[in-house]
């Protein structure tokens, strides 16, 4: 017994629940869970790999996906700005 819970008690909530959201909704959730615990523990691993002080100067700083009202989608990775010497008075 777990916790007063019998294995029957189990199954049946198990068979309920595949009832009302069936088996292809249950795998898409099972396979989309497995992919983020993967990617949480890969994330782990190369933040381990990674030595402290990395410098990320030459990395974009964000990476935006925009869409307006007319359905265009923009991709958009920000860059630091660098000065602009053209504007210089001689």
């Amino acid at each position: 017994m777990l916790g007063g819970i019998s294995i029957w008690q189990l199954l049946i909530v198990l068979g309920i629940i595949i009832l009302i959201f069936g088996t292809k909704k249950l795998r898409n959730v099972g396979t989309d869970l497995g992919g983020a615990v993967k990617g949480f523990k890969k994330a782990m691993h190369d933040e381990e790999q990674t030595p402290n002080g990395d410098d990320d100067a030459d990395k974009p700083q964000a990476q935006v996906r925009h869409e307006d009202e007319a359905g265009n989608t923009y991709d958009v990775e920000a860059r630091e700005k660098q000065p602009d010497n053209s504007d210089e008075r001689k």
